[in-house]
């Protein structure tokens, strides 16, 4: 419901948004501009600006100040009426005060779209709109991030669809506060507001005296001139008339004859509430918020054009795996729900939604953290299409999940099938999916068809589960799926180090230049990603459709790729990548992997990891430019052949980037593995942990479960379980 309102709303009214928006980015500059050529008020009365402003200009009328600080002077040049621009230190015009016909014209597009009262009220629902979507988008957001404590994390993804959310989530807190600002002002305009006590009567007598002087009259000797509104003066040789006075705590009378107040209304908050929100909505006053507003209205015809150009990718036939029309989750009997790390599970899902509907089914396609019950009356089975990520977790988009499916009790009339995704090298081969088909069963769920697997995406694993369901389903279709190859951008070698020969182990960091890509295309989303250390490098090998993955030593920040690699016996793409020479080139794309990551506080991080595990924990030393305590264990075979960021390291221990490094060497006189160093460390590991410490892990499966073995023994007589620090996002690995 929310993402149809948010889409809707999105086609109906991107393009008045977008001008509204295109023409508030314009205005936000002028507040800066005023702000640089605005004289300074230098702390002085009211009564000492009046005095010198009618010194210089003897016929003046009134005196305004702006929310910048701009002092405005209204007299008279011989019979014609002039304003200018005042200099407070000597009350003599320094310039026009007319606004320019440029901002004069964006004014009053902006306001109304020279359309007077009814373009009024037309940006009006412009606002009204603009406000709806943003909120609508901001629960997207959380929807997509998996949940609210997930929200400020990296975005995953790739394409018009994570820079949409990049955009959204940077650009939406200032889009709500225009949208609800301008509201207000709309309101105000439209007398829409609660009233406050009036203006205040004018008095009914004065003394009939003239010509007290300027800085004689108390209130106004009172008053600085930063809190001055307007002051009008008496009309000349009218003895009947007075000063009018209004300043940011209320107005009044001023006698022209003694100075007495002749009376006074204190400013309503409705008043107040009012030219604070317009200060604000405009930036006047407050030019640097002017600017970030201006920044974030720019997003708006930006967005539109990523969400109209996502929407259009949707619905056509020759994209997305021939994707159908996901039916509401109230109107559908088949409910498909997705837990994808990378979002290539998010492409079966495609298939198996376009099947079904093709067959008569009405189908529901949503993430897994969408699973409720009592959203699907008309439902009769849910299948769930669970990837698993590292050692048996969840993808962070489905963190919670198990704990969800827990409370939920089973429907009689709803059957469940649970299908996995994962790789059978892994030691928890789709461990995640098995928990979910564990916790089904012991909570009575029928089972559409037993719990099954696919390996390494292999779309005949699929097909044989498609032709077992739809023997379930009694129906007759194929599950051909044909696996959107991700785009591929070329990577030249820049230089390589080797390591490992002498000992029949090589081993070589590659260093690679970022693909050039072109202005338009990092706008647009379609440049080579950015990514972060711990994030995966996916290489297509010669001779294979299928990408070898390998974990990034380096950001997007450094101006490189890097990667370590060991070749292995038979190894296709190892083979390739270690006979590399500088200025070859291989052809990779990027694969996000947020949940392996450093998180950014001060507390302690304990990196572990051996052979090529280094990769990305070196990563993470080099992009430690805020000296987080790090400390790292790393094993390896020889000093004299494995010594893999041996400089690197000891230049990082130097300048604080790491604040201890530990290593372990199997092939010298005294052998020891990691997991040997951890134990002789125990105290200081235990320490580390109970103050708030992560833990990383990187490198094969055999030294991950050593590692895990370690730390268990470890951390027991503390009470401390690796369970409970995988819950809370304090122990990972990046294992092979």
């Amino acid at each position: 419901m929310i993402r149809l309102l948010h889409r809707w709303l999105a086609l109906l009214a991107t393009m008045l948004l977008s001008t509204i928006a295109v023409s508030g980015v314009a205005l936000s500059v002028f507040p800066t501009m005023e702000a640089f050529i605005t004289p300074s008020a230098q702390q002085i009365t009211v009564a000492q600006l009046a005095a010198r402003v009618r010194g210089a200009e003897p016929s003046v009328e009134q005196i305004r100040r702006a929310p910048s600080g701009r002092i405005t002077a209204y007299y008279f040049e011989g019979d014609q009426p002039a304003s200018a621009v005042i200099d407070p230190g000597s009350g003599k015009p320094v310039s026009p005060a007319d606004t320019s016909a440029v901002e004069r014209w964006l004014i009053n597009f902006h306001r109304a779209l020279f359309l007077g009262d009814q373009g009024r009220i037309i940006t009006a629902v412009g606002a009204a709109i603009m406000l709806l979507m943003s909120i609508s988008g901001l629960f997207l957001l959380v929807r997509r991030a998996g949940g609210w404590r997930f929200l400020l994390r990296p975005i995953k993804g790739q394409g018009k669809g994570r820079l949409h959310s990049v955009v959204a989530r940077v650009t939406l807190p200032g889009l709500v506060f225009s949208s609800l600002t301008a509201l207000w002002m709309a309101a105000a305009t439209f007398g829409l507001l609660p009233e406050g006590a009036g203006a205040q009567a004018f008095p009914a007598t004065v003394s009939g005296e003239t010509g007290i002087a300027l800085d004689a009259i108390p209130t106004l000797q009172a008053t600085l001139v930063d809190d001055l509104r307007s002051l009008n003066f008496p009309s000349v040789n009218d003895a009947t008339d007075v000063f009018t006075l209004k300043t940011a705590t209320g107005e009044g009378y001023l006698d022209q004859g003694t100075g007495a107040l002749l009376g006074w209304r204190a400013t309503s908050w409705i008043d107040q509430a009012s030219y604070l929100i317009t200060m604000l909505h405009t930036g006047r006053g407050m030019a640097w918020l002017g600017l970030i507003l201006g920044f974030c209205a720019f997003g708006v015809p930006f967005l539109g054009w990523t969400g109209i150009a996502i929407w259009l990718s949707r619905r056509s036939p020759s994209r997305g795996h021939g994707k159908a029309v996901s039916a509401p989750p109230s109107a559908a009997d088949t409910i498909v729900l997705v837990a994808s790390e990378s979002g290539t599970t998010r492409g079966f899902a495609a298939t198996l939604q376009s099947a079904l509907t093709s067959s008569g089914l009405r189908v529901h396609v949503g993430a897994m953290t969408g699973f409720d019950v009592a959203r699907w009356p008309k439902a009769k089975r849910v299948i769930l299409l669970a990837a698993t990520y590292g050692d048996g977790s969840a993808p962070a988009s489905a963190q919670g999940f198990l704990e969800q499916l827990k409370s939920v009790l089973a429907r009689p009339d709803l059957s469940l099938a649970v299908l996995g995704f994962g790789d059978r090298s892994f030691a928890h081969f789709c461990g995640f999916a098995a928990r979910i088909a564990e916790i089904a069963k012991t909570n009575g769920w029928t089972e559409l068809l037993p719990f099954d697997t696919i390996d390494r995406q292999s779309p005949q694993d699929f097909s044989r589960w498609g032709r077992n369901l739809a023997k379930a389903l009694d129906l007759d279709f194929e599950l051909n799926h044909q696996p959107v190859a991700p785009k591929t951008w070329p990577l030249n070698l820049v230089s390589r180090r080797d390591y490992g020969a002498n000992v029949q182990a090589m081993t070589v960091i590659l260093r690679f230049a970022l693909p050039k890509t072109s202005l338009w295309q990092r706008l647009s989303g379609q440049g080579f990603a950015p990514f972060e250390a711990g994030d995966l490098i996916g290489i297509v090998p010669r001779g294979s459709d299928l990408p070898r993955f390998y974990s990034l030593a380096s950001g997007s920040k450094d101006g490189f790729l890097e990667i370590c690699v060991r070749k292995h016996a038979g190894g296709l793409c190892s083979g390739q990548l270690t006979a590399l020479e500088p200025g070859d080139a291989v052809t990779g794309f990027v694969r996000h992997n947020p949940a392996f990551r450093p998180v950014k506080t001060r507390k302690p991080v304990i990196l572990i990891g051996a052979g090529t595990g280094i990769g990305p924990l070196a990563g993470f030393a080099r992009a430690n430019a805020s000296r987080q305590p790090m400390h790292l264990y790393f094993g390896a075979r020889h000093p004299g052949s494995d010594a893999l960021y041996a400089e690197e390291l000891s230049h990082w221990t130097q300048d604080g980037r790491l604040a201890s490094v530990t290593m372990a060497y199997s092939r010298v006189q005294t052998p020891a593995y990691v997991q040997d160093s951890l134990r002789k460390d125990a105290p200081k590991l235990c320490s580390l942990i109970k103050a708030g410490g992560q833990v990383l892990v990187c490198g094969g499966t055999d030294m991950a479960a050593g590692v895990a073995a370690a730390l268990t023994d470890i951390l027991a007589g503390d009470g401390i379980h690796l369970s409970t620090l995988k819950a809370q996002g304090r122990y990972a690995e990046d294992v092979y």
